[in-house]
């Protein structure tokens, strides 16, 4: 069987609901390809569900671009939505005199990013915000918060298809052939079709890369090597002390392990970094016993016992162990040559917060 379609975007996750949304208000006729059961089963449904004020990263990098105009969009859109959020406010802290200089250069930093209201912390004026914790220093990032992912993908579903896009689910995407006159997409499924679309989105996530690699006629030298890194996370049993989110300074593998919380005001504490080959999402509880340490140099009354396994998220990174951190690969027919074609590669945090505006950059790209 073989149909026509404008516009395809291939991936059901939050960025890629996104950009069919904005693509269908911007009136091209969009049609969802989904390989899961449902939308958002992947990335999207395994992440912290912070939404981050953009602190740490590179100034003028397309993650600080979209960061900071992302986070007062989503705020916009959960309230207007009602979409269940809270603008909860992150404590970054220092637990030792070293760590303090490290302070200093985030709030620097999150200066020359744009973000406003950080403010510098002394150890007692943290307590204050916090009394469980223990720390020499922090920083107080008001403007952090927490989603209901669930919610927003369901309410940027919903809005794309009032605007007349389409979900199908069960369609795996397996070949794409890049051409000038229309790309042809072999879908399969129940009932595999080849599918030409004029215009398509690679937001995959975990499957932009593979999708990438085995697309005919598109430059294989711009494709990234994917890599996996699993973010390994534990709960808290009981009820948590804690009001804020709380991350230690940031170490050489990542953010710390953090405590984060959900809506109904339960504590989890993660991710660990585990580099691994392929994405799996079993949690080892054995991993447990690497966090008890980690979470006590900021919260010395962590009980015994009270860390039970939660979940396991895949981030779709483009860099590996021992490399720099990766910006987001946007990649549209300008950057490439291919008409109608916009690859998205190592879209991680914060493509949570960053998915209204990565999405309108997407409909830019494409002119």
């Amino acid at each position: 069987m073989s149909t026509r379609a404008d516009c395809v975007v291939v991936g059901a996750g939050v960025i890629g609901l996104a950009c069919a949304r904005a693509l269908a208000r911007a009136g091209r006729e969009v049609l969802i390809l989904e390989a899961a059961e449902t939308f958002g089963t992947g990335v999207s449904s395994r992440s912290s569900e912070v939404i981050h004020a953009g602190l740490y990263y590179p100034a003028g990098s397309l993650r600080t671009r979209l960061c900071r105009p992302g986070r007062e969009a989503l705020y916009a859109w959960c309230a207007e939505r009602h979409v269940p959020h809270r603008r909860v406010g992150k404590l970054v802290v220092a637990t030792s005199a070293a760590q303090l200089p490290v302070l200093d250069n985030i709030a620097r930093q999150a200066r020359a990013n744009g973000v406003t209201g950080v403010r510098r912390l002394d150890a007692a004026e943290a307590r204050s915000l916090e009394p469980a914790l223990r720390c020499v220093g922090a920083l107080l990032s008001p403007d952090t918060g927490i989603v209901d992912s669930h919610a927003l993908m369901l309410s940027l579903l919903a809005d794309a298809e009032a605007a007349g896009a389409t979900l199908a689910t069960h369609a795996p995407v397996e070949s794409i052939e890049c051409r000038a006159d229309g790309h042809v997409l072999g879908v399969g499924g129940a009932e595999p079709m080849h599918l030409r679309a004029s215009v398509v989105i690679n937001a995959t996530g975990l499957g932009a890369v593979p999708l990438a690699r085995q697309m005919g006629g598109f430059p294989a030298d711009l494709v990234p090597t994917a890599r996996y890194a699993r973010g390994n996370y534990f709960a808290l049993q009981g009820r948590s002390p804690f009001t804020h989110l709380i991350y230690p300074v940031p170490e050489s593998a990542g953010l710390g392990v953090h405590l984060t919380l959900d809506l109904g005001g339960q504590a989890r504490f993660g991710p660990d970094v585990e580099w691994v080959d392929a994405p799996g999402y079993h949690v080892d509880p054995a991993r447990a016993e690497a966090f008890y340490p980690a979470v006590r140099r900021y919260w010395p009354g962590l009980p015994d016992g009270a860390l039970v396994p939660a979940y396991a998220g895949i981030r779709p990174k483009i860099h590996g162990p021992d490399e720099p951190a990766a910006d987001f690969m946007l990649l549209g027919p300008a950057d490439h040559g291919v008409p109608g074609l916009v690859q998205l590669f190592g879209i991680e945090s914060p493509g949570l917060t960053s998915c209204l505006a990565l999405a309108d950059a997407v409909r830019d790209a494409l002119g």
